[in-house]
């Protein structure tokens, strides 16, 4: 077994990989070699320092990336995104992928937030007990809960009633950031969160490849963005189960617009405009705590809980060498 980090040419064999971990878990997370070649692309992620693989031969079987956050507060809260070949679980190859983790989160936190503390996170699908143990085995704490809701676009779907002086429109590129907008400040309470750079928000959201422009939505007072609705499409899920999903990203509503509907109004709009567009279904995670009453507005639009995960959380002192910035 040899471990070194991961490199762009990687995507494909951590795709495979992948594939294997989804076959046996089931988590309904699916990444096709595009997915994961968007990802090792991020300006974020650090391959060298940022990055390790098990490499069996010409397979990779264990993998761990720690990308930087796009901001931070006070603290720098890093997320791990990794995972065993299901082959090769029970050898010590997932707690040396978290061992790894927590040596290189501090110099990798370094480089963009010299001088700040660092947390990490990962998540663990309340059915795999094993992974927990990992987690809790290596020091981390469950520190908050998310459920994945889901629901078929058969059959009635709720009415679209908007607020008074509030209209629907479909995204476009001049409403791009006052989407944006509308997100940072409508997750600014919310556990885990930190605001999306203009070029953060460019990869990973409106700029992503699996991003769905005619099935994204804003809730416009006017002119202006007081709530947004961003969808996603991933078709590597399409081509393995034949499920046509409609993943929402994004729900936000600007805090002094909340508890009048607008929300409600732009999933409604959404359901409607999935169906007719030709999704099979929809889904999305939700913060199980989330502050907002989010969870009892999906429920109220037919969404119901399929799968439940905790973030497991372990905090760390910033690293003691000095660094500079990089490019976010």
């Amino acid at each position: 077994m040899q471990w070194e980090p991961l490199t762009r040419e990687d995507a494909r064999p951590l795709a495979e990989l992948w594939a294997a971990i989804e076959a046996e878990d089931m988590t309904g997370a699916v990444y096709g070699v595009d997915d994961v070649a968007e990802r090792l692309g991020s300006r974020l992620l650090d391959l060298t320092e940022g990055t390790l693989a098990a490499r069996d031969g010409d397979r990779i079987v264990a993998f761990g990336c720690l990308p930087a956050r796009q901001s931070a507060g006070e603290t720098h809260l890093m997320h791990l995104w990794g995972g065993v070949h299901p082959a090769h679980r029970r050898r010590g190859l997932g707690r040396r992928v978290i061992d790894w983790s927590l040596r290189a989160a501090p110099r990798v936190s370094a480089k963009p937030y010299p001088g700040l503390p660092v947390e990490i996170t990962f998540d663990v699908y309340d059915d795999l007990p094993g992974t927990r143990a990992l987690a809790e085995g290596a020091g981390f704490t469950a520190a908050r809960y998310f459920a994945r809701m889901e629901r078929s676009l058969t059959g009635d779907l709720p009415p679209v009633r908007p607020p008074e002086g509030v209209s629907i429109a479909t995204w476009s590129p001049e409403l791009d950031d006052g989407v944006r907008h509308v997100r940072n400040e409508a997750f600014r309470d919310h556990w885990g969160s930190v605001p999306h750079t203009p070029e953060s928000w460019r990869h990973s959201i409106t700029g992503s490849r699996n991003f769905v422009p005619e099935a994204t939505f804003v809730a416009l007072a006017g002119e202006r963005p007081v709530g947004g609705l961003v969808t996603h499409f991933f078709d590597r899920k399409y081509a393995l189960t034949g499920e046509r999903q409609a993943w929402i990203q994004i729900v936000a509503t600007l805090k002094e617009w909340r508890g009048r509907g607008v929300a409600g109004t732009l999933i409604a709009h959404a359901l409607s405009a999935f169906a007719e567009q030709g999704y099979t279904s929809t889904g999305l995670g939700v913060d199980a705590h989330n502050p907002t009453g989010a969870v009892s507005v999906y429920t109220g639009s037919g969404f119901a809980v399929t799968r439940r995960c905790t973030s497991y959380l372990r905090s760390l002192p910033a690293a003691s060498q000095e660094s500079g910035e990089i490019s976010r």
